[in-house]
């Protein structure tokens, strides 16, 4: 552990107070006196400096050639075919023994967390709402807003996504909650504070916006490069940009990578990473989900601590850095969402939104019985 300091800015006054936090050495920041942003009603930030940070985070890795390796990758991630049913029994029958069910294992979970805090981290897209082929058409249901508005009231609870954070936030509409978008390049936490932090300050993290210049130049080349391919579609995820290939025919994704590629070519400081039928330009900074989750858990004071149980429910390539995070702290557990065995570090499994919706239902009916003594 290292001790760190962070500006505190009074969003009204505008006057900076620095205070010491401790951090592990696995999230690396450090802040200087800075000039608030805008400020939100009834709150302050947190407004850590960006220069240093950088620096230290910055990577060595560049755009990747696109190759015929790198197209089966996209169909590994990107699964259009099935097994024969046999096959995929057996497979699947055993991929379930080493990633059960986290319905089927809910009373061993809860079991495992007894007297300690249960912290909520959801992904968005395929966790809380369906995979659909227009993005922005996403939308969570009523009743999957009421089980996550129903289990912040109990826990501390986050939203990590690779969607621009205003884009997740529009889809979810609660304030209550904390919001790491674009894989944890863009954190930002309650406008009027926390019951779960000390004080009444709003968390506000953005490692990568420098940037947001080198981004926006990014996605108006690749809507450009991109107009010729059917069914391409090109997101401004304001710290990354998202390419969807969804909807493209299967026989167009080596051209369309190739598209892609050359026009990151010309940026070496972004790098080229793909998800679920989409291809992600980000900056080469050591930042993703699995580095918000420590962040944030860190906000929360719980930096150092044996008495806190965090709980990660994602369906993307990209939440299993959250995955692997918890797996090496040894605390809490990641799960996967997912109908189909995939190599992953989750320890649980659940099969689809609806699945993730029964079982934050669950616990909040478990927190509930707790406190009317049942």
């Amino acid at each position: 552990m290292t001790n760190q300091n962070v500006v505190v800015s009074d969003a009204k006054s505008g006057i900076g107070v620095t205070i010491t936090v401790a951090v592990s050495n696995s999230t690396l920041f450090s802040a200087t006196v800075t000039k608030p942003p805008s400020p939100i009603a009834g709150g302050s930030y947190i407004s850590i400096s960006r220069k240093k940070l950088l620096k230290k985070m910055e990577s060595s890795v560049g755009p990747p050639r696109i190759s015929a390796s790198w197209v089966d990758s996209m169909r590994a991630s990107s699964p259009t075919r099935s097994l024969s049913e046999p096959d995929h029994d057996k497979i699947k029958n055993s991929w379930i023994l080493h990633h059960p069910s986290a319905l089927g294992m809910f009373e061993q979970i809860i079991s495992a967390s007894k007297g300690k805090q249960i912290v909520m981290f959801l992904d968005y897209d395929g966790t809380l709402s369906p995979i659909v082929e227009d993005p922005d058409r996403a939308f969570m249901t009523h009743e999957m807003r009421e089980a996550v508005r129903d289990v912040a009231k109990y826990f501390p609870t986050a939203i990590v996504t690779g969607r621009c954070r205003a884009k997740v936030y529009s889809f979810v509409r609660l304030s209550q909650l904390y919001y790491a978008g674009s894989h944890g390049m863009d954190i930002k936490g309650p406008a009027n504070g926390s019951k779960y932090r000390k004080g009444n300050q709003a968390v506000l993290f953005q490692p990568a916006r420098e940037f947001l210049p080198m981004i926006d130049e990014v996605y108006k080349a690749l809507l450009e490069k991109t107009k010729s391919t059917p069914g391409a579609k090109v997101e401004n995820n304001k710290f990354c940009v998202s390419v969807h290939f969804r909807c493209v025919d299967e026989k167009s994704w080596s051209a369309l990578a190739e598209q892609v590629r050359s026009v990151i070519n010309d940026y070496p400081k972004l790098r080229l990473t793909q998800g679920r039928k989409v291809l992600e330009i980000r900056p080469t900074i050591k930042w993703d989900k699995g580095k918000a989750l420590e962040f944030l858990l860190e906000s929360l004071g719980y930096a150092n601590s044996d008495e806190v149980f965090p709980v990660y429910i994602g369906d993307d390539r990209t939440d299993e850095d959250a995955f692997k995070v918890l797996r090496d702290r040894g605390q809490g557990f990641g799960i996967l969402v997912s109908k189909i065995p995939k190599e992953t570090n989750a320890s649980y499994s659940l099969q689809d939104p609806s699945e993730v919706m029964y079982f934050l239902q669950r616990l909040v009916e478990w927190k509930q019985s707790l406190i009317e003594g049942f």
